[in-house]
């Protein structure tokens, strides 16, 4: 049964794929994308994607983890519900700044460790940079974002 933005989710996820997403986290994700108001249950998503309920229940988590996916409890059933969080994309990006801080200073080590090899240090200092600025400009672009989505 064809569901509704399907065709477009799976080509969306494809990408994601190709971008470094694990195949069913971002499969997952781009259905919740497309689920009605209220999510979908994990059986819902199964038979959306046409997969196994353990691989639904791996990408939720993994998607849970990441902070991209909400569990929404529902009163008087036993199952959840899942959807998409809010603010899920710029959250992970602000929570990985300090990720992007930790490792510029990592390879600003390596590049101190290869300084006798010119191409190397400008390699590593280009990447340190490149973290920092990132880090620097996230919360910048986000308030932006946040600003022009009110």
């Amino acid at each position: 049964m064809e569901h509704r933005g399907q065709e477009a989710a799976e080509q969306a996820a494809a990408m994601m794929t190709a971008a470094g997403m694990p195949r069913m986290p971002a499969r997952v994700m781009m259905a919740l994308v497309a689920a009605p108001d209220g999510g979908y249950t994990a059986a819902e998503l199964s038979e959306r994607l046409g997969v196994s309920a353990a691989a639904v229940s791996g990408a939720v988590r993994y998607l849970q983890d990441a902070h991209f996916v909400r569990r929404l409890p529902t009163a008087g059933h036993r199952r959840d519900r899942y959807d998409l969080a809010h603010d899920g994309f710029h959250s992970v990006i602000i929570g990985n700044i300090p990720v992007y801080l930790r490792l510029a200073e990592h390879v600003d080590r390596i590049g101190a460790e290869v300084s006798d090899e010119p191409a190397s240090a400008d390699r590593a200092a280009q990447m340190s940079g490149f973290l920092r600025f990132m880090a620097e400009r996230m919360p910048q672009l986000v308030a932006e974002w946040e600003a022009q989505s009110r």
